[in-house]
């Protein structure tokens, strides 16, 4: 019967952990599943007890931070502004330092060189460098 207990402890805290998402009821839950196991082999309570307190603090230490670390650390695709910058960009129409027109991916925008001694001519390939409102700062691709 105490086994039956520390299981079904251990499912509802692991189904309690959808609510909270920080990965500490579901590291409880697999301390009373480890209890409920010694349970079930016949260890007494006290000995079940002592397990789930092992195992549940060996979890939030030892392996909740390394889940909490991954999931963290994952890689995120950059968007918005920081989509475009370094972003291959060409140039629709020759212009200098009054700005011009590119196409970035399949969008146009309005643009100025980020040198405003640089001029570009129509079909050169620049780099952007920043946006700055709604306007494209490039550069050349070699520089």
């Amino acid at each position: 019967m105490a086994a039956l207990i520390w299981f079904a402890g251990g499912v509802l805290l692991a189904a309690a952990e959808a609510l909270s998402g920080d990965f500490v009821l579901l590291m409880l839950g697999g301390g009373a599943l480890a209890a409920a196991l010694a349970s079930f082999l016949g260890a007494p309570l006290w000995l079940a007890t002592i397990v789930f307190a092992l195992v549940s603090v060996g979890l939030v230490f030892g392996i909740r931070p390394i889940i909490k670390r991954h999931l963290l650390s994952s890689p995120a695709l950059p968007t918005g502004i920081e989509a475009l910058r370094g972003q291959e960009a060409t140039v629709l129409a020759a212009f200098g330092n009054d700005g011009g027109r590119v196409r970035i991916g399949g969008d146009v925008w309005t643009a100025r060189p980020a040198d405003e001694n640089d001029t570009f001519r129509s079909g050169e390939s620049v780099i952007v460098q920043d946006i700055d409102g709604a306007t494209a700062v490039v550069r050349r691709g070699d520089a």
